[in-house]
């Protein structure tokens, strides 16, 4: 006879052995439909949960993860989460966004304002309808704000991938596309911090507080800790200590985690600014050594964040009102989007064609959006409703750029024009 801590053991266990196999198949199927893997996994965490597996007798999901193992579940999905977040911090870096910064800054200004605005508004109307999470009521401030930001993402690392099966790698598109959404990173990020410390703070004394706590991190860690780990770094390369080196950067991503949340922002900005100050160089030693171990750390944990987000995804619970919502949702996401682009890029004198492949690409949401959401949850911002309504808006604006794209591909450039390679395949990888 097992033992309760036994039991609990192997429910977890099984559970990540279930998530790791179904999400791979899945993944590997996205691909050989032409869509990145993040889509099939993402599908698998929707599949898994109620939506699917739980229409089926015998109450599937809870048999597979129950409520006790969950917990585990989700702090195991974390630690991935945490680590992707360093690496795309790490891969930002500045590379990515030296193409063309005028013309990305006027894009991607222009996309998250307009989404912005646009999700606000929408917001606004939605609000009676989901003004409740688990019997306590939403600040509408909050909930406007936060929808508001969910709609200006765009997601690095999926359009990167995307880039790279469409062939647009190279392209003066694809360079603009990257540099756009990786400002569009920065002020997407910026902007739910200051919404999660609005929404986290008890009053203008605290949210100010809690401003100033953050500014004074990401000083500490542009004038102590970046210098300390550029002195350091090298050296362990170098030295008989350079296996454990990932180690200690680990160590260092959950330490800045804590520190964000202990500040009142999120653990997910605290792993995302240490990547920041990540030495760069020597790029080729510190890919091999740190970032190559611990992104594919991430890749193999980050599968459980898709499950255990895709448990609070419920079509079926969808009211026919609520279906009626969540396609206002996808034309106020896609409108602001691919207005907000194409518009700022027929401004900037890019023609037609490429103008309108700009939108698509930055209408990419993908996981991103789901690290978003799951903020908006851990907040009580978002009820069961709202939140598989957005999940679903990630999905649909992701999958449908690849084939958009393929309908009416660009003409090819010459070799050179487009973006760093390896800076870009190096994010989608990610």
């Amino acid at each position: 006879m097992l033992s309760q801590s036994e039991k609990l053991l192997t429910a977890v266990l099984l559970g990540i052995a279930v998530v790791l196999v179904v999400g791979a198949l899945l993944g590997r199927l996205a691909q050989r439909l032409g869509q990145p893997p993040v889509i099939g996994e993402i599908a698998a965490g929707i599949m898994l949960g109620p939506s699917l597996l739980g229409l089926l007798p015998g109450d599937l999901p809870a048999q597979l993860f129950p409520a006790d193992a969950r917990a585990y579940l989700s702090v195991i999905s974390q630690v991935g989460l945490l680590l992707f977040m360093f690496v795309v911090g790490w891969e930002f870096g500045g590379h990515v966004a030296a193409p063309r910064r005028g013309t990305a800054a006027v894009v991607s200004v222009s996309s998250v304002v307009l989404a912005f605005g646009l999700g606000v508004l929408l917001a606004r109307l939605l609000y009676p309808n989901h003004s409740v999470v688990d019997g306590r009521p939403v600040d509408r401030t909050a909930f406007c704000l936060f929808l508001g930001v969910a709609m200006s993402i765009t997601a690095l690392p999926v359009l990167a991938r995307i880039l790279v099966d469409t062939g647009m790698l190279r392209t003066g598109v694809g360079a603009l596309a990257l540099a756009s959404a990786a400002v569009d990173d920065v002020l997407a990020w910026c902007l739910l911090a200051l919404v999660v410390a609005i929404v986290t703070s008890d009053g203008m004394g605290e949210f100010v507080a809690t401003v100033a706590l953050a500014a004074a991190y990401v000083a500490l860690l542009a004038l102590v800790v970046r210098p300390l780990l550029r002195a350091v770094v090298p050296r362990m390369l170098r030295g008989a200590s350079a296996p454990y080196l990932a180690v200690g950067i680990a160590a260092g991503v959950f330490a800045s985690a804590v520190a964000t949340t202990l500040i009142g922002i999120h653990a997910i900005f605290g792993a995302l600014a240490f990547g920041l100050v990540m030495p760069r160089e020597p790029a080729a030693a510190l890919r091999e050594r740190v970032v190559t171990p611990l992104r594919h750390a991430g890749v193999l944990l980050l599968p459980l964040f898709f499950v255990v987000t895709g448990l609070g995804v419920d079509l079926g619970a969808l009211t026919g009102w609520q279906w009626l919502e969540l396609v206002a949702v996808l034309v106020v996401a896609c409108a602001g989007k691919l207005i907000g682009a194409t518009g700022s890029a027929r401004l900037c004198g890019m023609p037609w064609p490429e103008a309108r492949a700009l939108g698509i690409l930055m209408n990419t949401r993908g996981l991103t959006e789901l690290i978003v959401l799951s903020v908006g949850v851990s907040l009580a911002v978002l009820d069961g409703p709202m939140f598989t309504m957005m999940v679903i808006m990630a999905l649909v604006t992701t999958a449908v750029a690849g084939p958009l794209l393929r309908a009416r591909p660009l003409p090819p450039e010459e070799p050179g024009v487009g973006a760093r390679p390896a800076a870009a395949e190096a994010v989608s990888a990610s």
